[in-house]
């Protein structure tokens, strides 16, 4: 059999004066009307495939928002396919055209109950249903571990200064094309050079500085970690009030931090490997969705 099937794609929305419009596509070769996704291509990042597919299919470019439930089903051959889907907000400006007329001959912009009505899968009409229930999005940001950056004890300098290693550095160069299309607004990093390092492709690409903050570093003593994740949380809640932001952070410090933003008592769930990252979204104070990227 087949391998799994992997896609990816998103509900797009915008604002037609008072009312909220979703994109749905019509593919000629199903004669369905679909939300737009499609596979992800090889090594490809769910979210980055995301992103491009609801351009190719759309000719707009949609801002994640919010990690949506995935969708799994069997395909007539039999094979299973998973389906990672994203609430996105659709861009300002005139729309482009689906880029291969054989795949999408057909967009339109309804409101959701229409939209529902349109949907050709119950699937789909059900996942609208469930993203027009959640609270409209005020905010996101993007909590990520700094890359890696060799081993502490092989590093003769003072550890503020230790730097990202060659498998850092391609970390660094992937988030930055991850990060990027959330098109964040600010960039804040702990001081250390591996912290800084690690966005410092993000920040080039964009062309945002960054700013360094000493709240967002890990405490010098384990048993300080929960002081400073207090305090980390109420920096965070200052950042965020610019709707989108990138914040790198050390090891010690992400767990406890996530789980205190997500009210765990355990921080070990969001133990966070280098290199990698979660998509926070709040409406007003509610924290509504944590996503590991």
């Amino acid at each position: 059999m087949s391998p799994p099937v992997r896609a990816a794609g998103g509900i797009l929305w915008r604002r037609a004066g008072d009312e909220t419009r979703i994109c749905v596509v019509h593919r000629p070769a199903h004669d369905d009307w679909s939300l737009p996704k499609g596979k992800l291509h090889t090594g490809e990042h769910s979210l980055v495939a995301a992103v491009r597919e609801v351009f190719e299919e759309t000719g707009v470019r949609g801002r994640p928002q919010l990690r949506l439930p995935e969708v799994s089903y069997v395909l007539p051959d039999g094979v299973p396919k998973t389906v990672d889907f994203w609430l996105m907000r659709a861009a300002d400006g005139p729309a482009g055209q689906p880029a291969d007329p054989a795949e999408v001959d057909g967009v339109d912009w309804l409101t959701p109950r229409a939209a529902m009505r349109r949907l050709t899968y119950g699937v789909d009409a059900r996942l609208v249903e469930h993203a027009m229930d959640l609270p409209p999005v005020t905010s996101v940001v993007a909590l990520i571990r700094h890359g890696r950056a060799g081993q502490r004890a092989a590093w003769a300098g003072p550890d503020a200064l230790r730097p990202l290693d060659p498998e850092g550095l391609r970390q660094a160069a992937t988030l930055a094309e991850v990060l990027a299309l959330l098109e964040p607004r600010r960039l804040v990093t702990a001081p250390p050079v591996r912290c800084v390092q690690t966005v410092q492709p993000l920040a080039d690409r964009l062309g945002l500085p960054l700013e360094q903050d000493a709240t967002m570093a890990e405490p010098p003593e384990p048993d300080e970690a929960p002081q400073r994740a207090k305090a980390a949380a109420a920096r965070l809640a200052l950042v965020r009030m610019d709707a989108t932001a990138v914040v790198c952070t050390q090891g010690k410090l992400i767990a406890p931090l996530l789980a205190l933003l997500d009210n765990a008592d355990d921080p070990v769930p969001y133990k966070t490997p280098k290199g990698g990252g979660w998509v926070l979204t709040w409406s007003g104070e509610r924290l509504i969705g944590l996503t590991r990227l």
